[in-house]
């Protein structure tokens, strides 16, 4: 049994000598030391020993599991170091090569445009106002002159929230802003509201159910259309330079007295007619108007001694024509080679 002990010891430490992985390593524990090892097996076999060998035999076994669990412990040892080497050395540095320039971000054109605006508009006097995306349905409806049996209000159009029996709803213009400062703010009032609506309608290259507006709100006293028409030149002309063109249409919204809707001169053809603008020479941009009294009288303010004028404008159809983009969906896909040429 000796001869076998120290045979055990010899073959342990020549495979371990070999073993070049730490899996493989705990393989040969397992194949010496553990419960079914070569090292147990033996030791079962110590009930057949006279007396006197028994000692003799069990210290010399003591033993050989010592020298094997400290060969286990060296091995593993340098495994690990050789292991950590490698992978510094994998991932070493050569600070002497160039550095990799980090992309930067860009803004999105939605952003970049409205950004524009804002600071047209702030040059002219304007401030900035905030509202909430979800209303009421007097904010949104009622206040503006719209009754209720008119068609902007009929669900398929509107996003109403459940359970609320159509008075709350997702905004469905920015002008709900325009009656809570009127509400709050006594004339001369002077701002833009630009945000996010929302109407029941299908994504297609024109149309989706989420965009952006951006209103404009004048209150003050003597104020005409006149005034409404200058302002939209100014803005135009700053945005696609000076030899765009305006023209002003009559046409009805309930919250403005008298209505225009404005056309400006086609992005493709400057005019002359073409697929683009169906031959017309303009493109339809914006809805307009002097405030209807009565949605002045509704936030408090004397028609009688306040006139004002309104502007509503959808953000993607301006950021469409400033940079010739001919499908909104690319504005809301994320598409990196897209938003990249911005």
């Amino acid at each position: 049994m000796k001869e076998q002990l120290e045979k055990i010891e010899a073959l342990a430490k020549q495979e371990l000598e070999s073993c070049t992985e730490i899996k493989a390593l705990d393989d040969l524990r397992i194949k010496f030391l553990g419960k079914k090892g070569e090292l147990t097996a033996i030791l079962k076999q110590m009930g057949k020993l006279s007396a006197e060998e028994r000692p003799v035999i069990g210290q010399l076994a003591n033993k050989v599991r010592a020298d094997i669990e400290e060969a286990l412990g060296s091995k593993l040892a340098s495994l690990k170091a050789n292991a950590q080497a490698a992978k510094l050395a994998e991932e070493k540095i050569d600070i002497t090569l160039p550095g990799k320039r980090a992309p930067f971000g860009k803004l999105h054109p939605l952003t970049k445009v409205e950004n524009e605006i804002r600071e047209i508009f702030i040059g002219m006097g304007f401030n900035i106002a905030d509202g909430p995306e979800i209303d009421d349905d007097y904010h949104v409806f009622e206040a503006l002159n719209l009754p209720p049996d008119h068609p902007a209000r009929d669900t398929q159009d509107t996003f109403y929230i459940e359970g609320t029996n159509e008075t709350v709803l997702l905004r469905t213009q920015t002008s709900s802003v325009q009656v809570h400062v009127m509400e709050n703010q006594k004339p001369p009032i002077r701002i833009i509201s630009p945000g996010r609506v929302f109407r029941s309608d299908a994504v297609d290259a024109t149309h989706s159910p989420l965009f952006h507006q951006i209103e404009g709100l004048v209150v003050d006293k003597g104020i005409t259309m006149s005034d409404l028409k200058g302002t939209l030149e100014m803005l135009m002309k700053k945005l696609y330079g000076n030899d765009c063109k305006l023209r002003f249409r009559p046409h009805h919204f309930p919250f403005t007295e008298p209505s225009c809707e404005v056309d400006i001169s086609c992005f493709n053809c400057g005019g002359k007619g073409c697929s683009m603008c169906k031959d017309e020479g303009y493109i339809e941009l914006l809805g307009a108007g002097m405030v209807h009294p009565k949605v002045l009288e509704n936030c408090g303010i004397d028609s009688n001694e306040y006139s004002g004028f309104a502007f509503g404008l959808g953000l993607e159809r301006m950021v469409m024509g400033r940079y010739d983009i001919n499908d909104l969906r690319l504005l809301y896909e994320n598409d990196v080679r897209f938003l990249e040429q911005f």
